[in-house]
């Protein structure tokens, strides 16, 4: 007997699989990725991105692009979120990503315990990315575009260690922080920044 929790998943129509990445990162953008999974084409090994190594996320990330009935990234940058909060950033960086399907889905399943305002019927699931294939995908997706974009920014912005840490606080990255002060990546609105402004 699985100690899983039951969940219901929509019957009727298209159903899209929405899950974000970086919420708690200092800098840079949050990104969110909708991935309506093809009944036909099985993709084998999805679960929540933080299970999988890098290489394996970029492999599976290629595999949804290609066998994916349909995919769509939506964003939220380090001002929008210092405008909003991360919450509202994120939900709108959902909104976005499912807003770039097509076909439409006639239902999401959102990860977590909120989810965005749409178009079409929104279920949350606390723990989606490691119980529905289709928001596990769109986890895989949104963890490897934030992470590639992370590295990128690093040789924009040397010497803050974004390829390693991705934004995250890590001890290396405050550090960086208080010798070099924020850069235009940085959020602003997040205590370990704001207090060095």
């Amino acid at each position: 007997m699985s100690s899983e929790p039951s969940i219901r998943v929509p019957d009727e129509g298209l159903i899209a699989g929405v899950d974000e990445v970086g919420r708690g990162p200092l800098a840079g953008p949050v990104i969110a990725a909708a991935v309506i999974l093809d009944g036909v084409r099985i993709i084998d090994g999805l679960r929540d991105s933080k299970e999988l190594t890098a290489r394996q996320r970029e492999t599976l990330a290629d595999i949804i692009k290609r066998d994916a009935l349909a995919w769509s990234l939506g964003r939220a940058e380090a001002t929008e979120i210092d405008r909003v909060n991360i919450l509202q950033a994120t939900l709108l960086a959902m909104q976005r990503a499912v807003a770039g399907l097509d076909p439409k889905p006639a239902a999401a399943m959102v990860d977590g315990n909120q989810g965005p305002r749409l178009e079409c019927r929104v279920t949350t699931v606390v723990g989606g990315d490691r119980l529905i294939p289709a928001i596990s995908a769109a986890s895989i997706l949104a963890k490897v575009v934030r992470d590639a974009e992370m590295t990128a920014l690093d040789a924009i912005y040397p010497g803050y260690g974004f390829a390693k840490h991705k934004g995250y606080p890590t001890p290396a990255h405050i550090r960086a922080l208080a010798e070099l002060g924020p850069c235009p990546q940085h959020r602003r609105s997040f205590a370990p920044v704001r207090k060095l402004l």
